[in-house]
């Protein structure tokens, strides 16, 4: 990835199983970064390195005050040894932690596990960095504590808030072209926190959902998917139970996906799944990339000049990120109803904003959205410093 040299690079080798851990701190913003934590077989410090620029440009994208960082363990999570290898990682970056890295939840890891694992190794919460520079952690800390344990419809809120806002995208990208989302199908590959919920508020914003992948393969159906009954039959890992397939649903293999006939196609699970031997494949006019870095620069340069539209990453999988900070800077309580309501408004003003400036220009929406967050970035470094001050963060105008 282009772009200034990262602010730290940490490789760790776990003691017990030999294994790689990751850790990328790209830029800090008044002594802050955020970003996730994710476990899978294959991660490398390039691809988190990748990932932790893309949070300095979500934070940037949606002007909240801190640069970007992740990290990752490159272990299969159904791996027996996985919980303990993330125990032992999380103590080896306590010193990254309490120094200003906030994480979260990520592909592999749940928030609630993390969660434990924090507590076990006397971190204090995964974002306790941002608790501690909050002028009063006890209030940060509580609505953090309230708003994790908000459930909404059976699935917690941190884990829909996410995919909620991935389909406020999806929609803010229609409404921008003039297309009824009420006629569009959509297929979803990934059905983890993220993908669920994207198909769950994508149904409900009344696209027709006919696609769903998972790691054992892609459920199909023409007439529209019963997400709400695929919701509940997926186990923790967000793998279906096929016997709760309807009559009408079908199996396929997960690589057909993109022969799915639709007009929205949402990558949540990996990265790099479109890619330039791919992308011709792409049948839909709207792509919303739910999950990080999921379409190389080769593949959105092709789809950019097929006249695709692609909500980069940042944008759509924005919301999960900005509830966190919203909710612990007080600029919303620990609501449901205020974090759905201000995640539409807030999302559907960003992507109405980027498509306008990326048709004005004539550039890529991805163009369009790097150069609106690296200017809230630089404003926010300017204004609060690259290190942490003594001020206290305060509520940022989204």
């Amino acid at each position: 990835m282009s772009g200034p040299e990262p602010r730290l690079r940490v490789i760790w080798t776990d003691p017990i199983t030999g294994r790689k851990g990751y850790a990328v701190i790209d830029r800090m913003v008044n002594g802050l970064a955020g970003g996730g934590t994710r476990m899978r077989p294959g991660v490398s410090l390039v691809e988190v390195e990748r990932l932790a620029r893309t949070m300095s440009y979500k934070n940037g994208a949606f002007n909240l005050p801190g640069g970007g960082a992740k990290g990752g363990l490159d272990i299969d999570p159904h791996d027996p040894e996985a919980r303990g290898m993330l125990s032992r990682y999380v103590r080896a970056m306590k010193p990254l932690y309490r120094s200003g890295w906030g994480t979260a939840e990520d592909l592999g890891v749940t928030q609630e596990l993390l969660s434990e694992v924090f507590a076990e190794q006397g971190v204090g919460m995964t974002v306790q960095a941002m608790l501690d520079r909050s002028g009063d952690s006890k209030a940060a800390g509580r609505r953090v504590s309230q708003g994790l344990a908000i459930q909404v419809e059976g699935i917690g809120l941190a884990d829909c808030i996410g995919g909620f806002g991935v389909a406020e995208a999806a929609a803010a990208g229609a409404d921008h072209k003039g297309w009824d989302l009420h006629q569009l199908r959509a297929v979803v590959q990934g059905f983890g926190s993220m993908g669920g919920s994207s198909a769950r508020y994508l149904a409900k914003l009344g696209a027709k959902v006919v696609g769903v992948v998972d790691v054992n393969g892609a459920v199909t159906n023409p007439d529209g998917l019963d997400v709400e009954l695929l919701l509940k039959s997926r186990n923790a890992l967000g793998e279906i139970d096929r016997s709760a397939l309807r009559s009408g649903d079908r199996e396929s293999p997960g690589d057909s996906w993109l022969d799915i006939e639709t007009d929205i196609i949402v990558p949540a699970a990996v990265a790099d799944v479109i890619n330039s031997g791919n992308a011709a494949q792409v049948k839909a006019r709207l792509v919303v990339e739910a999950a990080n870095i999921p379409t190389t620069d080769d593949a959105q340069r092709l789809l950019f000049e097929r006249g695709v539209v692609v909500i980069p990453d940042y944008v759509a999988n924005g919301g999960a990120n900005a509830w966190w900070w919203w909710t612990l800077l007080g600029v919303i309580e620990a609501d449901a109803d205020q974090a759905f309501n201000h995640v539409s408004k807030v999302m559907r003003e960003t992507v109405k904003g980027m498509l306008e400036r990326a048709e004005a220009k004539g550039i890529s929406p991805r163009e369009a959205a790097n150069e609106l967050s690296m200017q809230n970035l630089d404003h926010l470094a300017k204004q609060l410093g690259e290190d942490a001050s003594e001020v206290p963060l305060e509520p940022v105008k989204a």
